[in-house]
């Protein structure tokens, strides 16, 4: 079975809006928890426009003991803070992502022509540490081979142009799938683990789940908005539910 992480920003976004405690993002992290899911994201920027440092010890100290019932992966650039903020709390993962200056959100995986000196140091950095080291890559055979020379355990598959191509169908689908799929076999032979996040839905999941090799997805926008008017528990349970029928 393809593995969930709820990634909460979102969450924390709603409460940042308003300046307070509410939504609390704890209680968020126990819903999803309580309603079993196996995996927490979160994704603190620099700007602290929604996961904050501070929620970032909190969701550690509260799954310091479900540590081998529940992984906790960190998302970002690779800044001298967030790498400080990772050898703190030493999380399951840290998925390294690219990040454009004033980028809504995530745009594209990191290119193959990333420098290698200060990447594969600071990914040796964090396998010391004993946080397993993704790194967000797009659907590109050179991508995947570059994280393999970086010495990274996994790759995470920028999925946004996959849900673009789902929403298309016919031909669009079946080849951008096509390309997911060669992409995610390479990296299996690369003895890379299989990530993958960016858009994915309750809908374009029936598909995607039956990539070769995946072994985790990371949803958060699709997830957090459905709960606004499912409910949380029920909506984690739904993601859930459409994962065990790999």
């Amino acid at each position: 079975m393809v593995r969930l992480s709820v990634n909460v920003n979102k969450v924390a976004t709603l409460r940042n809006s308003r300046g307070g405690p509410v939504p609390s993002v704890i209680e968020a992290v126990r819903v999803c928890l309580g309603a079993g899911a196996p995996g927490i994201t979160v994704h603190p920027r620099a700007d602290r426009r929604h996961i904050t440092p501070e929620d970032v010890r909190e969701i550690a100290a509260e799954l310091h003991s479900l540590r081998h019932q529940v992984e906790f992966n960190i998302e970002g650039d690779p800044r001298r803070d967030l790498l400080k903020l990772v050898a703190e709390v030493r999380p399951h993962q840290c998925t390294l992502v690219p990040v454009k200056p004033g980028e809504v959100t995530s745009q594209a995986g990191w290119s193959s022509h990333t420098p290698a000196d200060e990447m594969t140091c600071i990914v040796g950095d964090l396998k010391k540490s004993g946080v397993r080291v993704s790194l967000f890559v797009d659907p590109e055979i050179e991508a995947i081979e570059w994280a393999a020379r970086m010495g990274a355990d996994r790759i995470e598959l920028y999925t946004e142009p996959y849900a673009r191509a789902f929403e298309k169908g016919g031909w669009a689908l079946e080849e951008s799938f096509n390309k997911y799929a060669t992409a995610a076999k390479r990296a299996h032979e690369l003895d890379l683990g299989i990530n993958a996040g960016h858009d994915l839905d309750l809908e374009n999941l029936v598909l995607f789940r039956a990539l070769p090799h995946l072994d985790e997805v990371s949803i958060g926008h699709a997830l957090i908005s459905r709960a606004l008017f499912e409910g949380l528990e029920c909506v984690v349970r739904e993601y859930l539910e459409a994962l065990s029928q790999c």
